[in-house]
């Protein structure tokens, strides 16, 4: 039962990186993508985007912990007594959404800027570009790369954890 523990406990870690790597490719994308234009008329053009990250909620947590409750071994015939602990054989089924999960969402926000001599610009000498604030990016992209480090910091104090239980 160890494995799948270790296994739930890095999956949910790597989850949480996924999400601020997703973070930084989407904060550096906007700010990449801030200065383009698309010609008038098309429905094409960078968006800009943002990430939305939920947690999965109380359930998947709920149903992990049920299962590792039953699958307990018992070194005395009073330990958890209760209907629910049934003894039987190890589940090695993790769900997949024990991490947070997240959404790239595409915002139809535009600003429009006078400049009648660009090419991209609409008859009355406005050029669209998407609506990218370089500061609030910025700082997204400076957050997302300190929670990296911070998930990071949490794997590796985990793996250390387990590796001197291991010792013991």
């Amino acid at each position: 039962m160890l494995p799948d523990r270790i296994f739930s406990t890095f999956q949910t870690a790597s989850q949480g990186l996924a999400v601020q790597r997703e973070k930084i490719a989407a904060a550096s994308r906007n700010i990449a993508n801030s200065a383009t234009t698309a010609p008038p008329g098309s429905e094409g053009g960078y968006r800009t985007q943002s990430v939305q990250a939920s947690s999965p909620g109380l359930e998947p947590f709920e149903r992990v912990l049920a299962d590792s409750v039953s699958t307990l071994e018992r070194s005395h015939p009073r330990h958890l007594e209760s209907p629910s602990a049934a003894r039987g054989p190890l589940r090695s089924s993790v769900p997949q959404s024990l991490g947070p999960q997240f959404d790239v969402v595409e915002t139809e926000n535009f600003r429009y800027d006078y400049d009648p001599v660009h090419p991209d610009a609409d008859e009355n000498g406005m050029v669209r570009y998407p609506d990218v604030d370089l500061v609030q990016e910025m700082t997204r992209l400076v957050s997302a790369n300190r929670l990296y480090e911070a998930n990071i910091s949490t794997i590796e104090a985990e793996k250390e954890i387990l590796k001197r239980s291991m010792e013991i």
